[in-house]
């Protein structure tokens, strides 16, 4: 498949989002300003990056592609549970007290991805109207189930993948609609109201967003899934909204974007020392742009080539970085 740019910059901007909503996070309880962006943001960020995984999906029942999930996804995210238990028992972080399948920070992603490929090989027999409708079945069901939840990224598994199956049967001719003029109108007004939803109703635990806890402790056994299915429906509405406004030209950050893994499984290095020493605050206007730059900051540095020429034996469990540099070196 040729690589197209939008794919880059809609992954760039995404990770960006990431980075930015997890600083400010601890500060959403002060701001009700920062409230409102952080619930906008994670509405949909994750479910667009999920969407876009699934579209490069294969959903291969060969063993060979089987062995390179586990190399790609399963062999990482071990080693970053490890370096992210060691890290937070030296930063005093009580949460390193957890088992091995308990994922530290965004590592979740790691094991649902590898999950959502082995359902796909599953799913993908079903037509897509009847695969993505029972995925969303799985996904309104599992909040009943009080005992699936945090551990081995469970819940999370089944509350996201209908993004993930969505993007599989997408085509991109389909996914470029959006970017008709009608559409950007009406995505306009679609991120507006949910940002002014977001703003006027009560507050709301953001667990509701997080996918990894069930209708009762979020306070709701009854109605859980008819509150899930909504969120559902703003999260895909604003997905597609986003996407149309993300350009399709190469732009000076879409190189950046073929390396957001990098700033994904390293960006709570940064984070997490910031928490646990009140880094950031946010008191005014100028205060706020500079967290916008700091989180940009973080985001070139952990996709530069340094980083990952460093870090891709253990993220990739490949070398091709380090070897080029040795064979131009030696040429």
């Amino acid at each position: 498949m040729k690589r197209e740019a939008f794919f880059d910059n809609a992954k760039f901007i995404l990770i960006y989002l990431v980075v930015f909503g997890h600083i400010i996070q601890p500060l959403t309880t002060e701001s009700e300003l920062l409230s409102v962006i952080y619930h906008f943001i994670y509405f949909f960020h994750m479910p667009a990056i999920i969407l876009i995984s699934g579209f490069f999906a294969k959903g291969s029942r060969h063993p060979k592609y089987l062995f390179s999930l586990i190399r790609k996804l399963i062999i990482p995210y071990i080693i970053f549970q490890a370096i992210y238990t060691v890290y937070y028992y030296l930063i005093n972080d009580s949460s390193w007290k957890t088992s091995l399948f308990e994922p530290h920070w965004s590592l979740w992603f790691l094991l649902s991805l590898f999950c959502w490929h082995i359902m796909l090989i599953g799913f993908k027999k079903l037509s897509p109207v009847v695969g993505i409708f029972v995925a969303i079945l799985l996904g309104l069901a599992v909040g009943y189930v009080d005992q699936i939840g945090h551990d081995y990224s469970l819940s999370r598994t089944f509350v996201f993948f209908p993004f993930f199956l969505t993007g599989y049967w997408l085509t991109k001719e389909q996914l470029f609609r959006v970017k008709s003029r009608r559409y950007r109108l009406i995505s306009l007004v679609i991120i507006l109201m949910a940002i002014g939803l977001i703003a006027f109703i009560p507050p709301f635990p953001s667990g509701w967003l997080y996918g990894s806890l069930s209708y009762a402790e979020l306070g709701q056994p009854l109605i859980g899934g008819m509150i899930r299915f909504l969120v559902y429906m703003i999260a895909f509405l604003l997905v597609f909204s986003i996407y149309a406004w993300v350009p399709k030209q190469e732009a000076l950050f879409t190189r950046f974007g073929q390396q957001t893994i990098y700033v994904y499984l390293l960006h709570g290095l940064f984070v997490q020392f910031f928490r646990e020493n009140n880094t950031i605050q946010i008191g005014s206007i100028q205060e706020f742009f500079l967290v916008m730059l700091l989180t940009l900051a973080i985001v070139l540095l952990l996709s530069s080539k340094p980083i990952f020429i460093s870090f891709q034996p253990i993220i990739e469990t490949k070398t091709t970085g380090l070897k080029k540099i040795v064979n131009k070196a030696s040429s």
